[in-house]
């Protein structure tokens, strides 16, 4: 049976042995969209660990969805107000234009989806809860930087999910920033 929850501080340790089953998971604890580059490198695992964990304490919304198969951690979707993903914001791959602007945006920088479970609709499952969680919260709109579904891609560069589930949630394109990536939106508010 697979269920979603909101991650709240007590399930910080499902988080991590979730992350800890890969080597690219267990590395970021998905501060890699949140903080300066120089600064990931820095804290390395440990400190990005501790520099999410104390977000996951302290921030007013929650920082994801994990997905649980039979109550085991399986899948990750991490979602906010845009503003927490500094770096992300500032990207080329995402960069937003003043005129296309609402001021309550959020944004699903990444997925990650343990091996042995994907190919069963777990991102598309996540994203819709993220869409549900930003609508819950009063967002404007949600956003997503995914790559297209032209090129194949190594599990490590996979992320940021693919064009075609966020169409399929009901997202649209906003722009192409380059061959391999496009902007897509879903507006909550009329």
């Amino acid at each position: 049976m697979l269920t979603t929850k909101l991650l709240t501080p007590d399930l910080i340790d499902d988080l991590n042995t979730l992350f800890c089953s890969n080597k690219y998971t267990e590395k970021c604890f998905c501060m890699w969209h949140i903080i300066a580059v120089k600064a990931f490198h820095a804290n390395g695992t440990d400190g990005n660990r501790e520099s999410f964990t104390q977000l996951a304490v302290t921030e007013a919304t929650p920082l994801g969805i994990l997905a649980y198969q039979n109550g085991e951690p399986v899948g990750w979707c991490a979602v906010g107000p845009r503003e927490r993903y500094a770096r992300a914001i500032k990207a080329p791959t995402y960069k937003t234009k003043a005129e296309d602007d609402f001021d309550n945006v959020w944004l699903v920088p990444c997925f990650f989806v343990r091996k042995d479970a994907r190919g069963a609709g777990l991102t598309s499952r996540l994203l819709h809860a993220a869409v549900d969680l930003a609508s819950e919260h009063q967002a404007d709109a949600i956003d997503g930087f995914p790559f297209t579904t032209d090129k194949k891609r190594s599990s490590s560069q996979i992320h940021v999910g693919f064009d075609s589930t966020f169409l399929a949630c009901g997202f649209t394109p906003l722009r192409r920033p380059s061959d391999s990536r496009v902007v897509m939106r879903r507006v909550l508010k009329p």
